[in-house]
Order: structure tokens, then sequence, then C-alpha cells
């Protein structure tokens, strides 16, 4: 199995190693192919304009005054004692054996 694996990764760099051959030849054809760069393209010239035309004076519309809709009446909550009922003892239960 181990083998398998060395055979496999020595494959996988051979492979690599012949394709970036082929790479730098190609590369290389190329620059030698091409005798110049093109040429870059002048900018025209625009015209320079002397005045900016005005901006316009009502930039926002006036929005309408917005009503807030009437509140709901909150019932009153009822207040609670302040003392509370005594907790009944519970005694425990009379035992069922007789002496």
């Amino acid at each position: 199995m181990a083998a398998l694996n060395h055979c496999f990764v020595l494959s996988f760099i051979f492979a690599l190693s012949l394709s970036s051959v082929h790479e730098s030849v190609a590369a290389r054809h190329l620059l030698q192919t091409i005798p110049s760069l093109p040429t870059i393209p002048s900018i025209p010239n625009l015209p320079i304009p002397t005045t900016l035309p005005p901006l316009p004076s009502n930039l926002i519309p006036s929005l309408p005054n917005p009503t807030l809709p009437t509140m709901p009446t909150i019932p009153s909550i009822p207040s609670l004692p302040t003392m509370l009922p005594p907790i009944p003892f519970l005694s425990p239960p009379p035992s069922t054996t007789s002496p």
C-alpha cells in the first residue's frame, strides 16, 4: 500500500515538472514573437466649463404634519393586600397501628 502511495506521488511530481517545461517554452515563444508593446491612446482634450449651472432651490419637498392617534386609557391595577393570611400548619396523619 505504501509503495502505491509513493508511486502516485512520484507520478504527480513528474506530471507537474513536464507541464512547467511546456509553460516555460510557451512563455519564451510569446516573448520572441511580440516585437513591441502597443501604444497607449492619448487622452482627448475636453472643454473646461467657465460657469456652473445653478442648483435647484427646493431640493427637499415639504412633508405633511403628522398627527398621532389617541392613546387608549389603561385600566387601573387593583392594589394587592399587604398582609398575607397565615398558612395552616399541616399535622402528620394519625398512625394506623394500634399499641
